[in-house]
């Protein structure tokens, strides 16, 4: 689902919210690149609508590892940074 658009999710996110699954990746690697480049939206608002849609999922994320999200190592503080952000938004 790397290009496909908030608005084509929604539509079926409570159904894959009764089915059970332990988790749903939803976030992370290309997704947020993807986001932004490709379909002008913002992950963020998109981490946060799919959290509400879903609230018995848990989400999982793709994280590459000091890289985060991007191509390159990121500073510890800025890491940790991240994945409280990642949280509070539904994570």
């Amino acid at each position: 689902a790397t290009r496909l658009r908030l608005d084509d999710m929604l539509p079926i996110a409570a159904a894959l919210d009764d089915v059970g699954y332990g988790s749903l990746e939803c976030w992370g690697g290309a997704t947020f690149d993807a986001c932004i480049r490709f379909l002008g939206e913002d992950p963020w608002l998109r981490l946060r609508e799919l959290k509400k849609a879903m609230p018995k999922t848990p989400l999982q994320m793709l994280l590459r590892g000091q890289n985060l999200l991007g191509y390159r190592h990121y500073a510890d503080d800025v890491v940790e940074r991240f994945v409280e952000r990642a949280v509070k938004n539904g994570m």
